[in-house]
């Protein structure tokens, strides 16, 4: 039933649709808010009031400030938890513009010293509602479809003491240029504090709700970023010019307030423990193989099992090898351009290291026709002996499958997530590739046109350098079961006509 759109646009209409919702107890109408079915109508409110002062002295001290206040409804109805003061103070020297600068060149060209100290909010994600009690409508379940009636239930408690993620911040920088500014150079080190941060917490259901939100977090970070630019050549006919970035930031959870299970912490793209980044990456310590080929792990009780494995433990997580970090921790990029007369080629390379991927979990004990191999079922283990040599289980047999019954499953889920399943994520990449012509001007001048360009452009070439644990995944694309699919490679040639 619905709109015809084949005929005129014409309603169509079965009463029986709605008997049939009214007999299963299935609202025919709904609102969609945040992605799911909730007839909950949400009213934001929000206010904020800011200022903000310069001041610049001769070119040389420049001090800002800045302060604001903002409240939301969306969080607790306290006015400390509903409102808050965020603030900013920075300021620069140039030191460019003093006198005793002049007898620093031409080996110095210029140089500013900044610096910044900051408290910032946010209200938190979109879906956190908890100013009041938020009540929903639906319809109890009765025997028969005439006695349907409708109902109200409580969807979420209100949380008075909600309130808003903050973070102080200090960064210091400096700016920097030599030999008349044929290199220059960009260095930022940063500092954070991240506290009442917001998250799910696990209650003892006083109030009917075992988990909501709340101000569960607190963390650390800092880092240092580099921006490095220089003109290597300039010559007449040919100029090269290079730049280099990197960026280095690591986080630490100094505070974490609710309890994670070992299926979240062993899958996904990283989770956060107290004392840990805040996307960590932990696996079931694989032990070996054992005589038929099954793989052999510690449990929570740190105990050698094939099966024994509580995907489910809340308490007993120490069991669990920490692997690393799901987020670099150093990035950057690598780029040159070389000229020479009207052509131009740009080669740009980039790079990450320092975190950990998962790697597919493609192992079952069982199979069908329609399941695809991978490269590592080659060095499974198939003949007695085998288990010296490899860590890749058997494709277990029927008869392994009556023996264990349904637990076999845990023993390879459990493999999918154990420590010889992860590999570095880094990589080197060959990203961008492009060579462009620029027609001279005395050549389309007779053509009446005043400028004529053209362009290739090759994007995400290949990789120069990834682990092999990876066998020809890419380590920059994954997603909550592994490594994904890259994005593939683009070629464009770009034909420019100015008239």
């Amino acid at each position: 039933m619905g709109l015809q759109y084949d005929l005129g646009e014409s309603p169509f209409t079965d009463y029986r649709v709605f008997k049939r919702g009214q007999e299963e107890n299935s609202p025919y109408f709904s609102v969609n808010r945040n992605g799911r079915n909730d007839p909950t109508n949400i009213r934001y409110r929000q206010a904020a009031f800011f200022t903000n002062v310069t001041y610049s002295y001769a070119g040389k001290y420049i001090l800002n400030g800045t302060f604001r206040y903002e409240g939301a409804n969306k969080l607790g109805e306290a006015t400390s938890a509903r409102w808050m003061p965020s603030w900013n103070l920075s300021g620069a020297w140039n030191a460019h513009e003093e006198n005793f600068f002049e007898n620093l060149r031409p080996t110095f060209s210029h140089f500013t010293l900044k610096g910044s100290y900051s408290l910032t909010g946010d209200r938190g994600p979109s879906t956190v509602t908890n100013s009041y009690a938020v009540y929903r409508s639906y319809t109890p379940w009765r025997p028969t479809a005439g006695d349907a009636e409708s109902g109200l239930e409580i969807a979420d408690l209100a949380n008075n003491g909600l309130t808003y993620e903050k973070k102080h911040e200090l960064n210091i920088g400096t700016s920097m240029g030599f030999l008349d500014n044929r290199i220059n150079v960009d260095f930022d080190w940063f500092k954070r504090n991240n506290f009442d941060l917001i998250g799910v917490i696990n209650t003892q259901g006083l109030g009917g709700q075992i988990s909501k939100f709340g101000n569960v977090a607190d963390m650390k970070s800092h880092g240092v970023e580099l921006n490095l630019t220089a003109h290597i050549l300039r010559d007449r006919n040919f100029k090269w010019n290079s730049t280099f970035t990197y960026a280095n930031v690591k986080t630490k959870v100094t505070r974490l307030d609710t309890r994670s299970q070992v299926m979240d912490l062993i899958t996904g793209t990283g989770f956060a423990l107290e004392g840990g980044p805040v996307r960590g990456l932990y696996s079931i310590p694989f032990v070996r193989l054992n005589d038929e080929g099954l793989p052999i792990f510690l449990n929570t009780e740190n105990q050698e099992t094939v099966t024994s494995i509580n995907f489910q433990e809340r308490d007993k997580i120490g069991f669990l090898k920490y692997e690393g970090p799901t987020d670099p921790i150093h990035t950057g990029g690598f780029g040159n351009t070389f000229s020479y007369k009207n052509f131009s080629l740009n080669v740009f390379m980039t790079y990450s290291f320092g975190n950990v991927v998962r790697l597919n979990p493609v192992f079952s004990n069982q199979y069908s026709d329609l399941t695809a191999s991978t490269k590592e079922f080659a060095d499974r283990w198939m003949v007695a002996g085998d288990e010296a040599f490899t860590n890749v289980p058997i494709i277990a047999t029927t008869g392994q499958n009556r023996a264990y019954g349904n637990n076999l499953r845990y023993a390879y889920s459990a493999y999918n997530y154990s420590s010889v399943r992860t590999a570095k994520g880094d990589f080197i990449r060959m990203k961008d590739v492009s060579l462009s012509y620029e027609f001279p001007k005395d050549l389309i001048r007779a053509w009446k046109i005043n400028s004529l360009g053209l362009r290739f452009n090759a994007t995400n070439l290949f990789l120069l350098y990834a682990d092999k644990k990876l066998n020809g995944q890419d380590p920059e694309f994954v997603n909550a079961g592994g490594v994904a699919a890259p994005i593939a490679r683009q070629y464009t040639l770009t034909l420019r006509l100015g008239l």
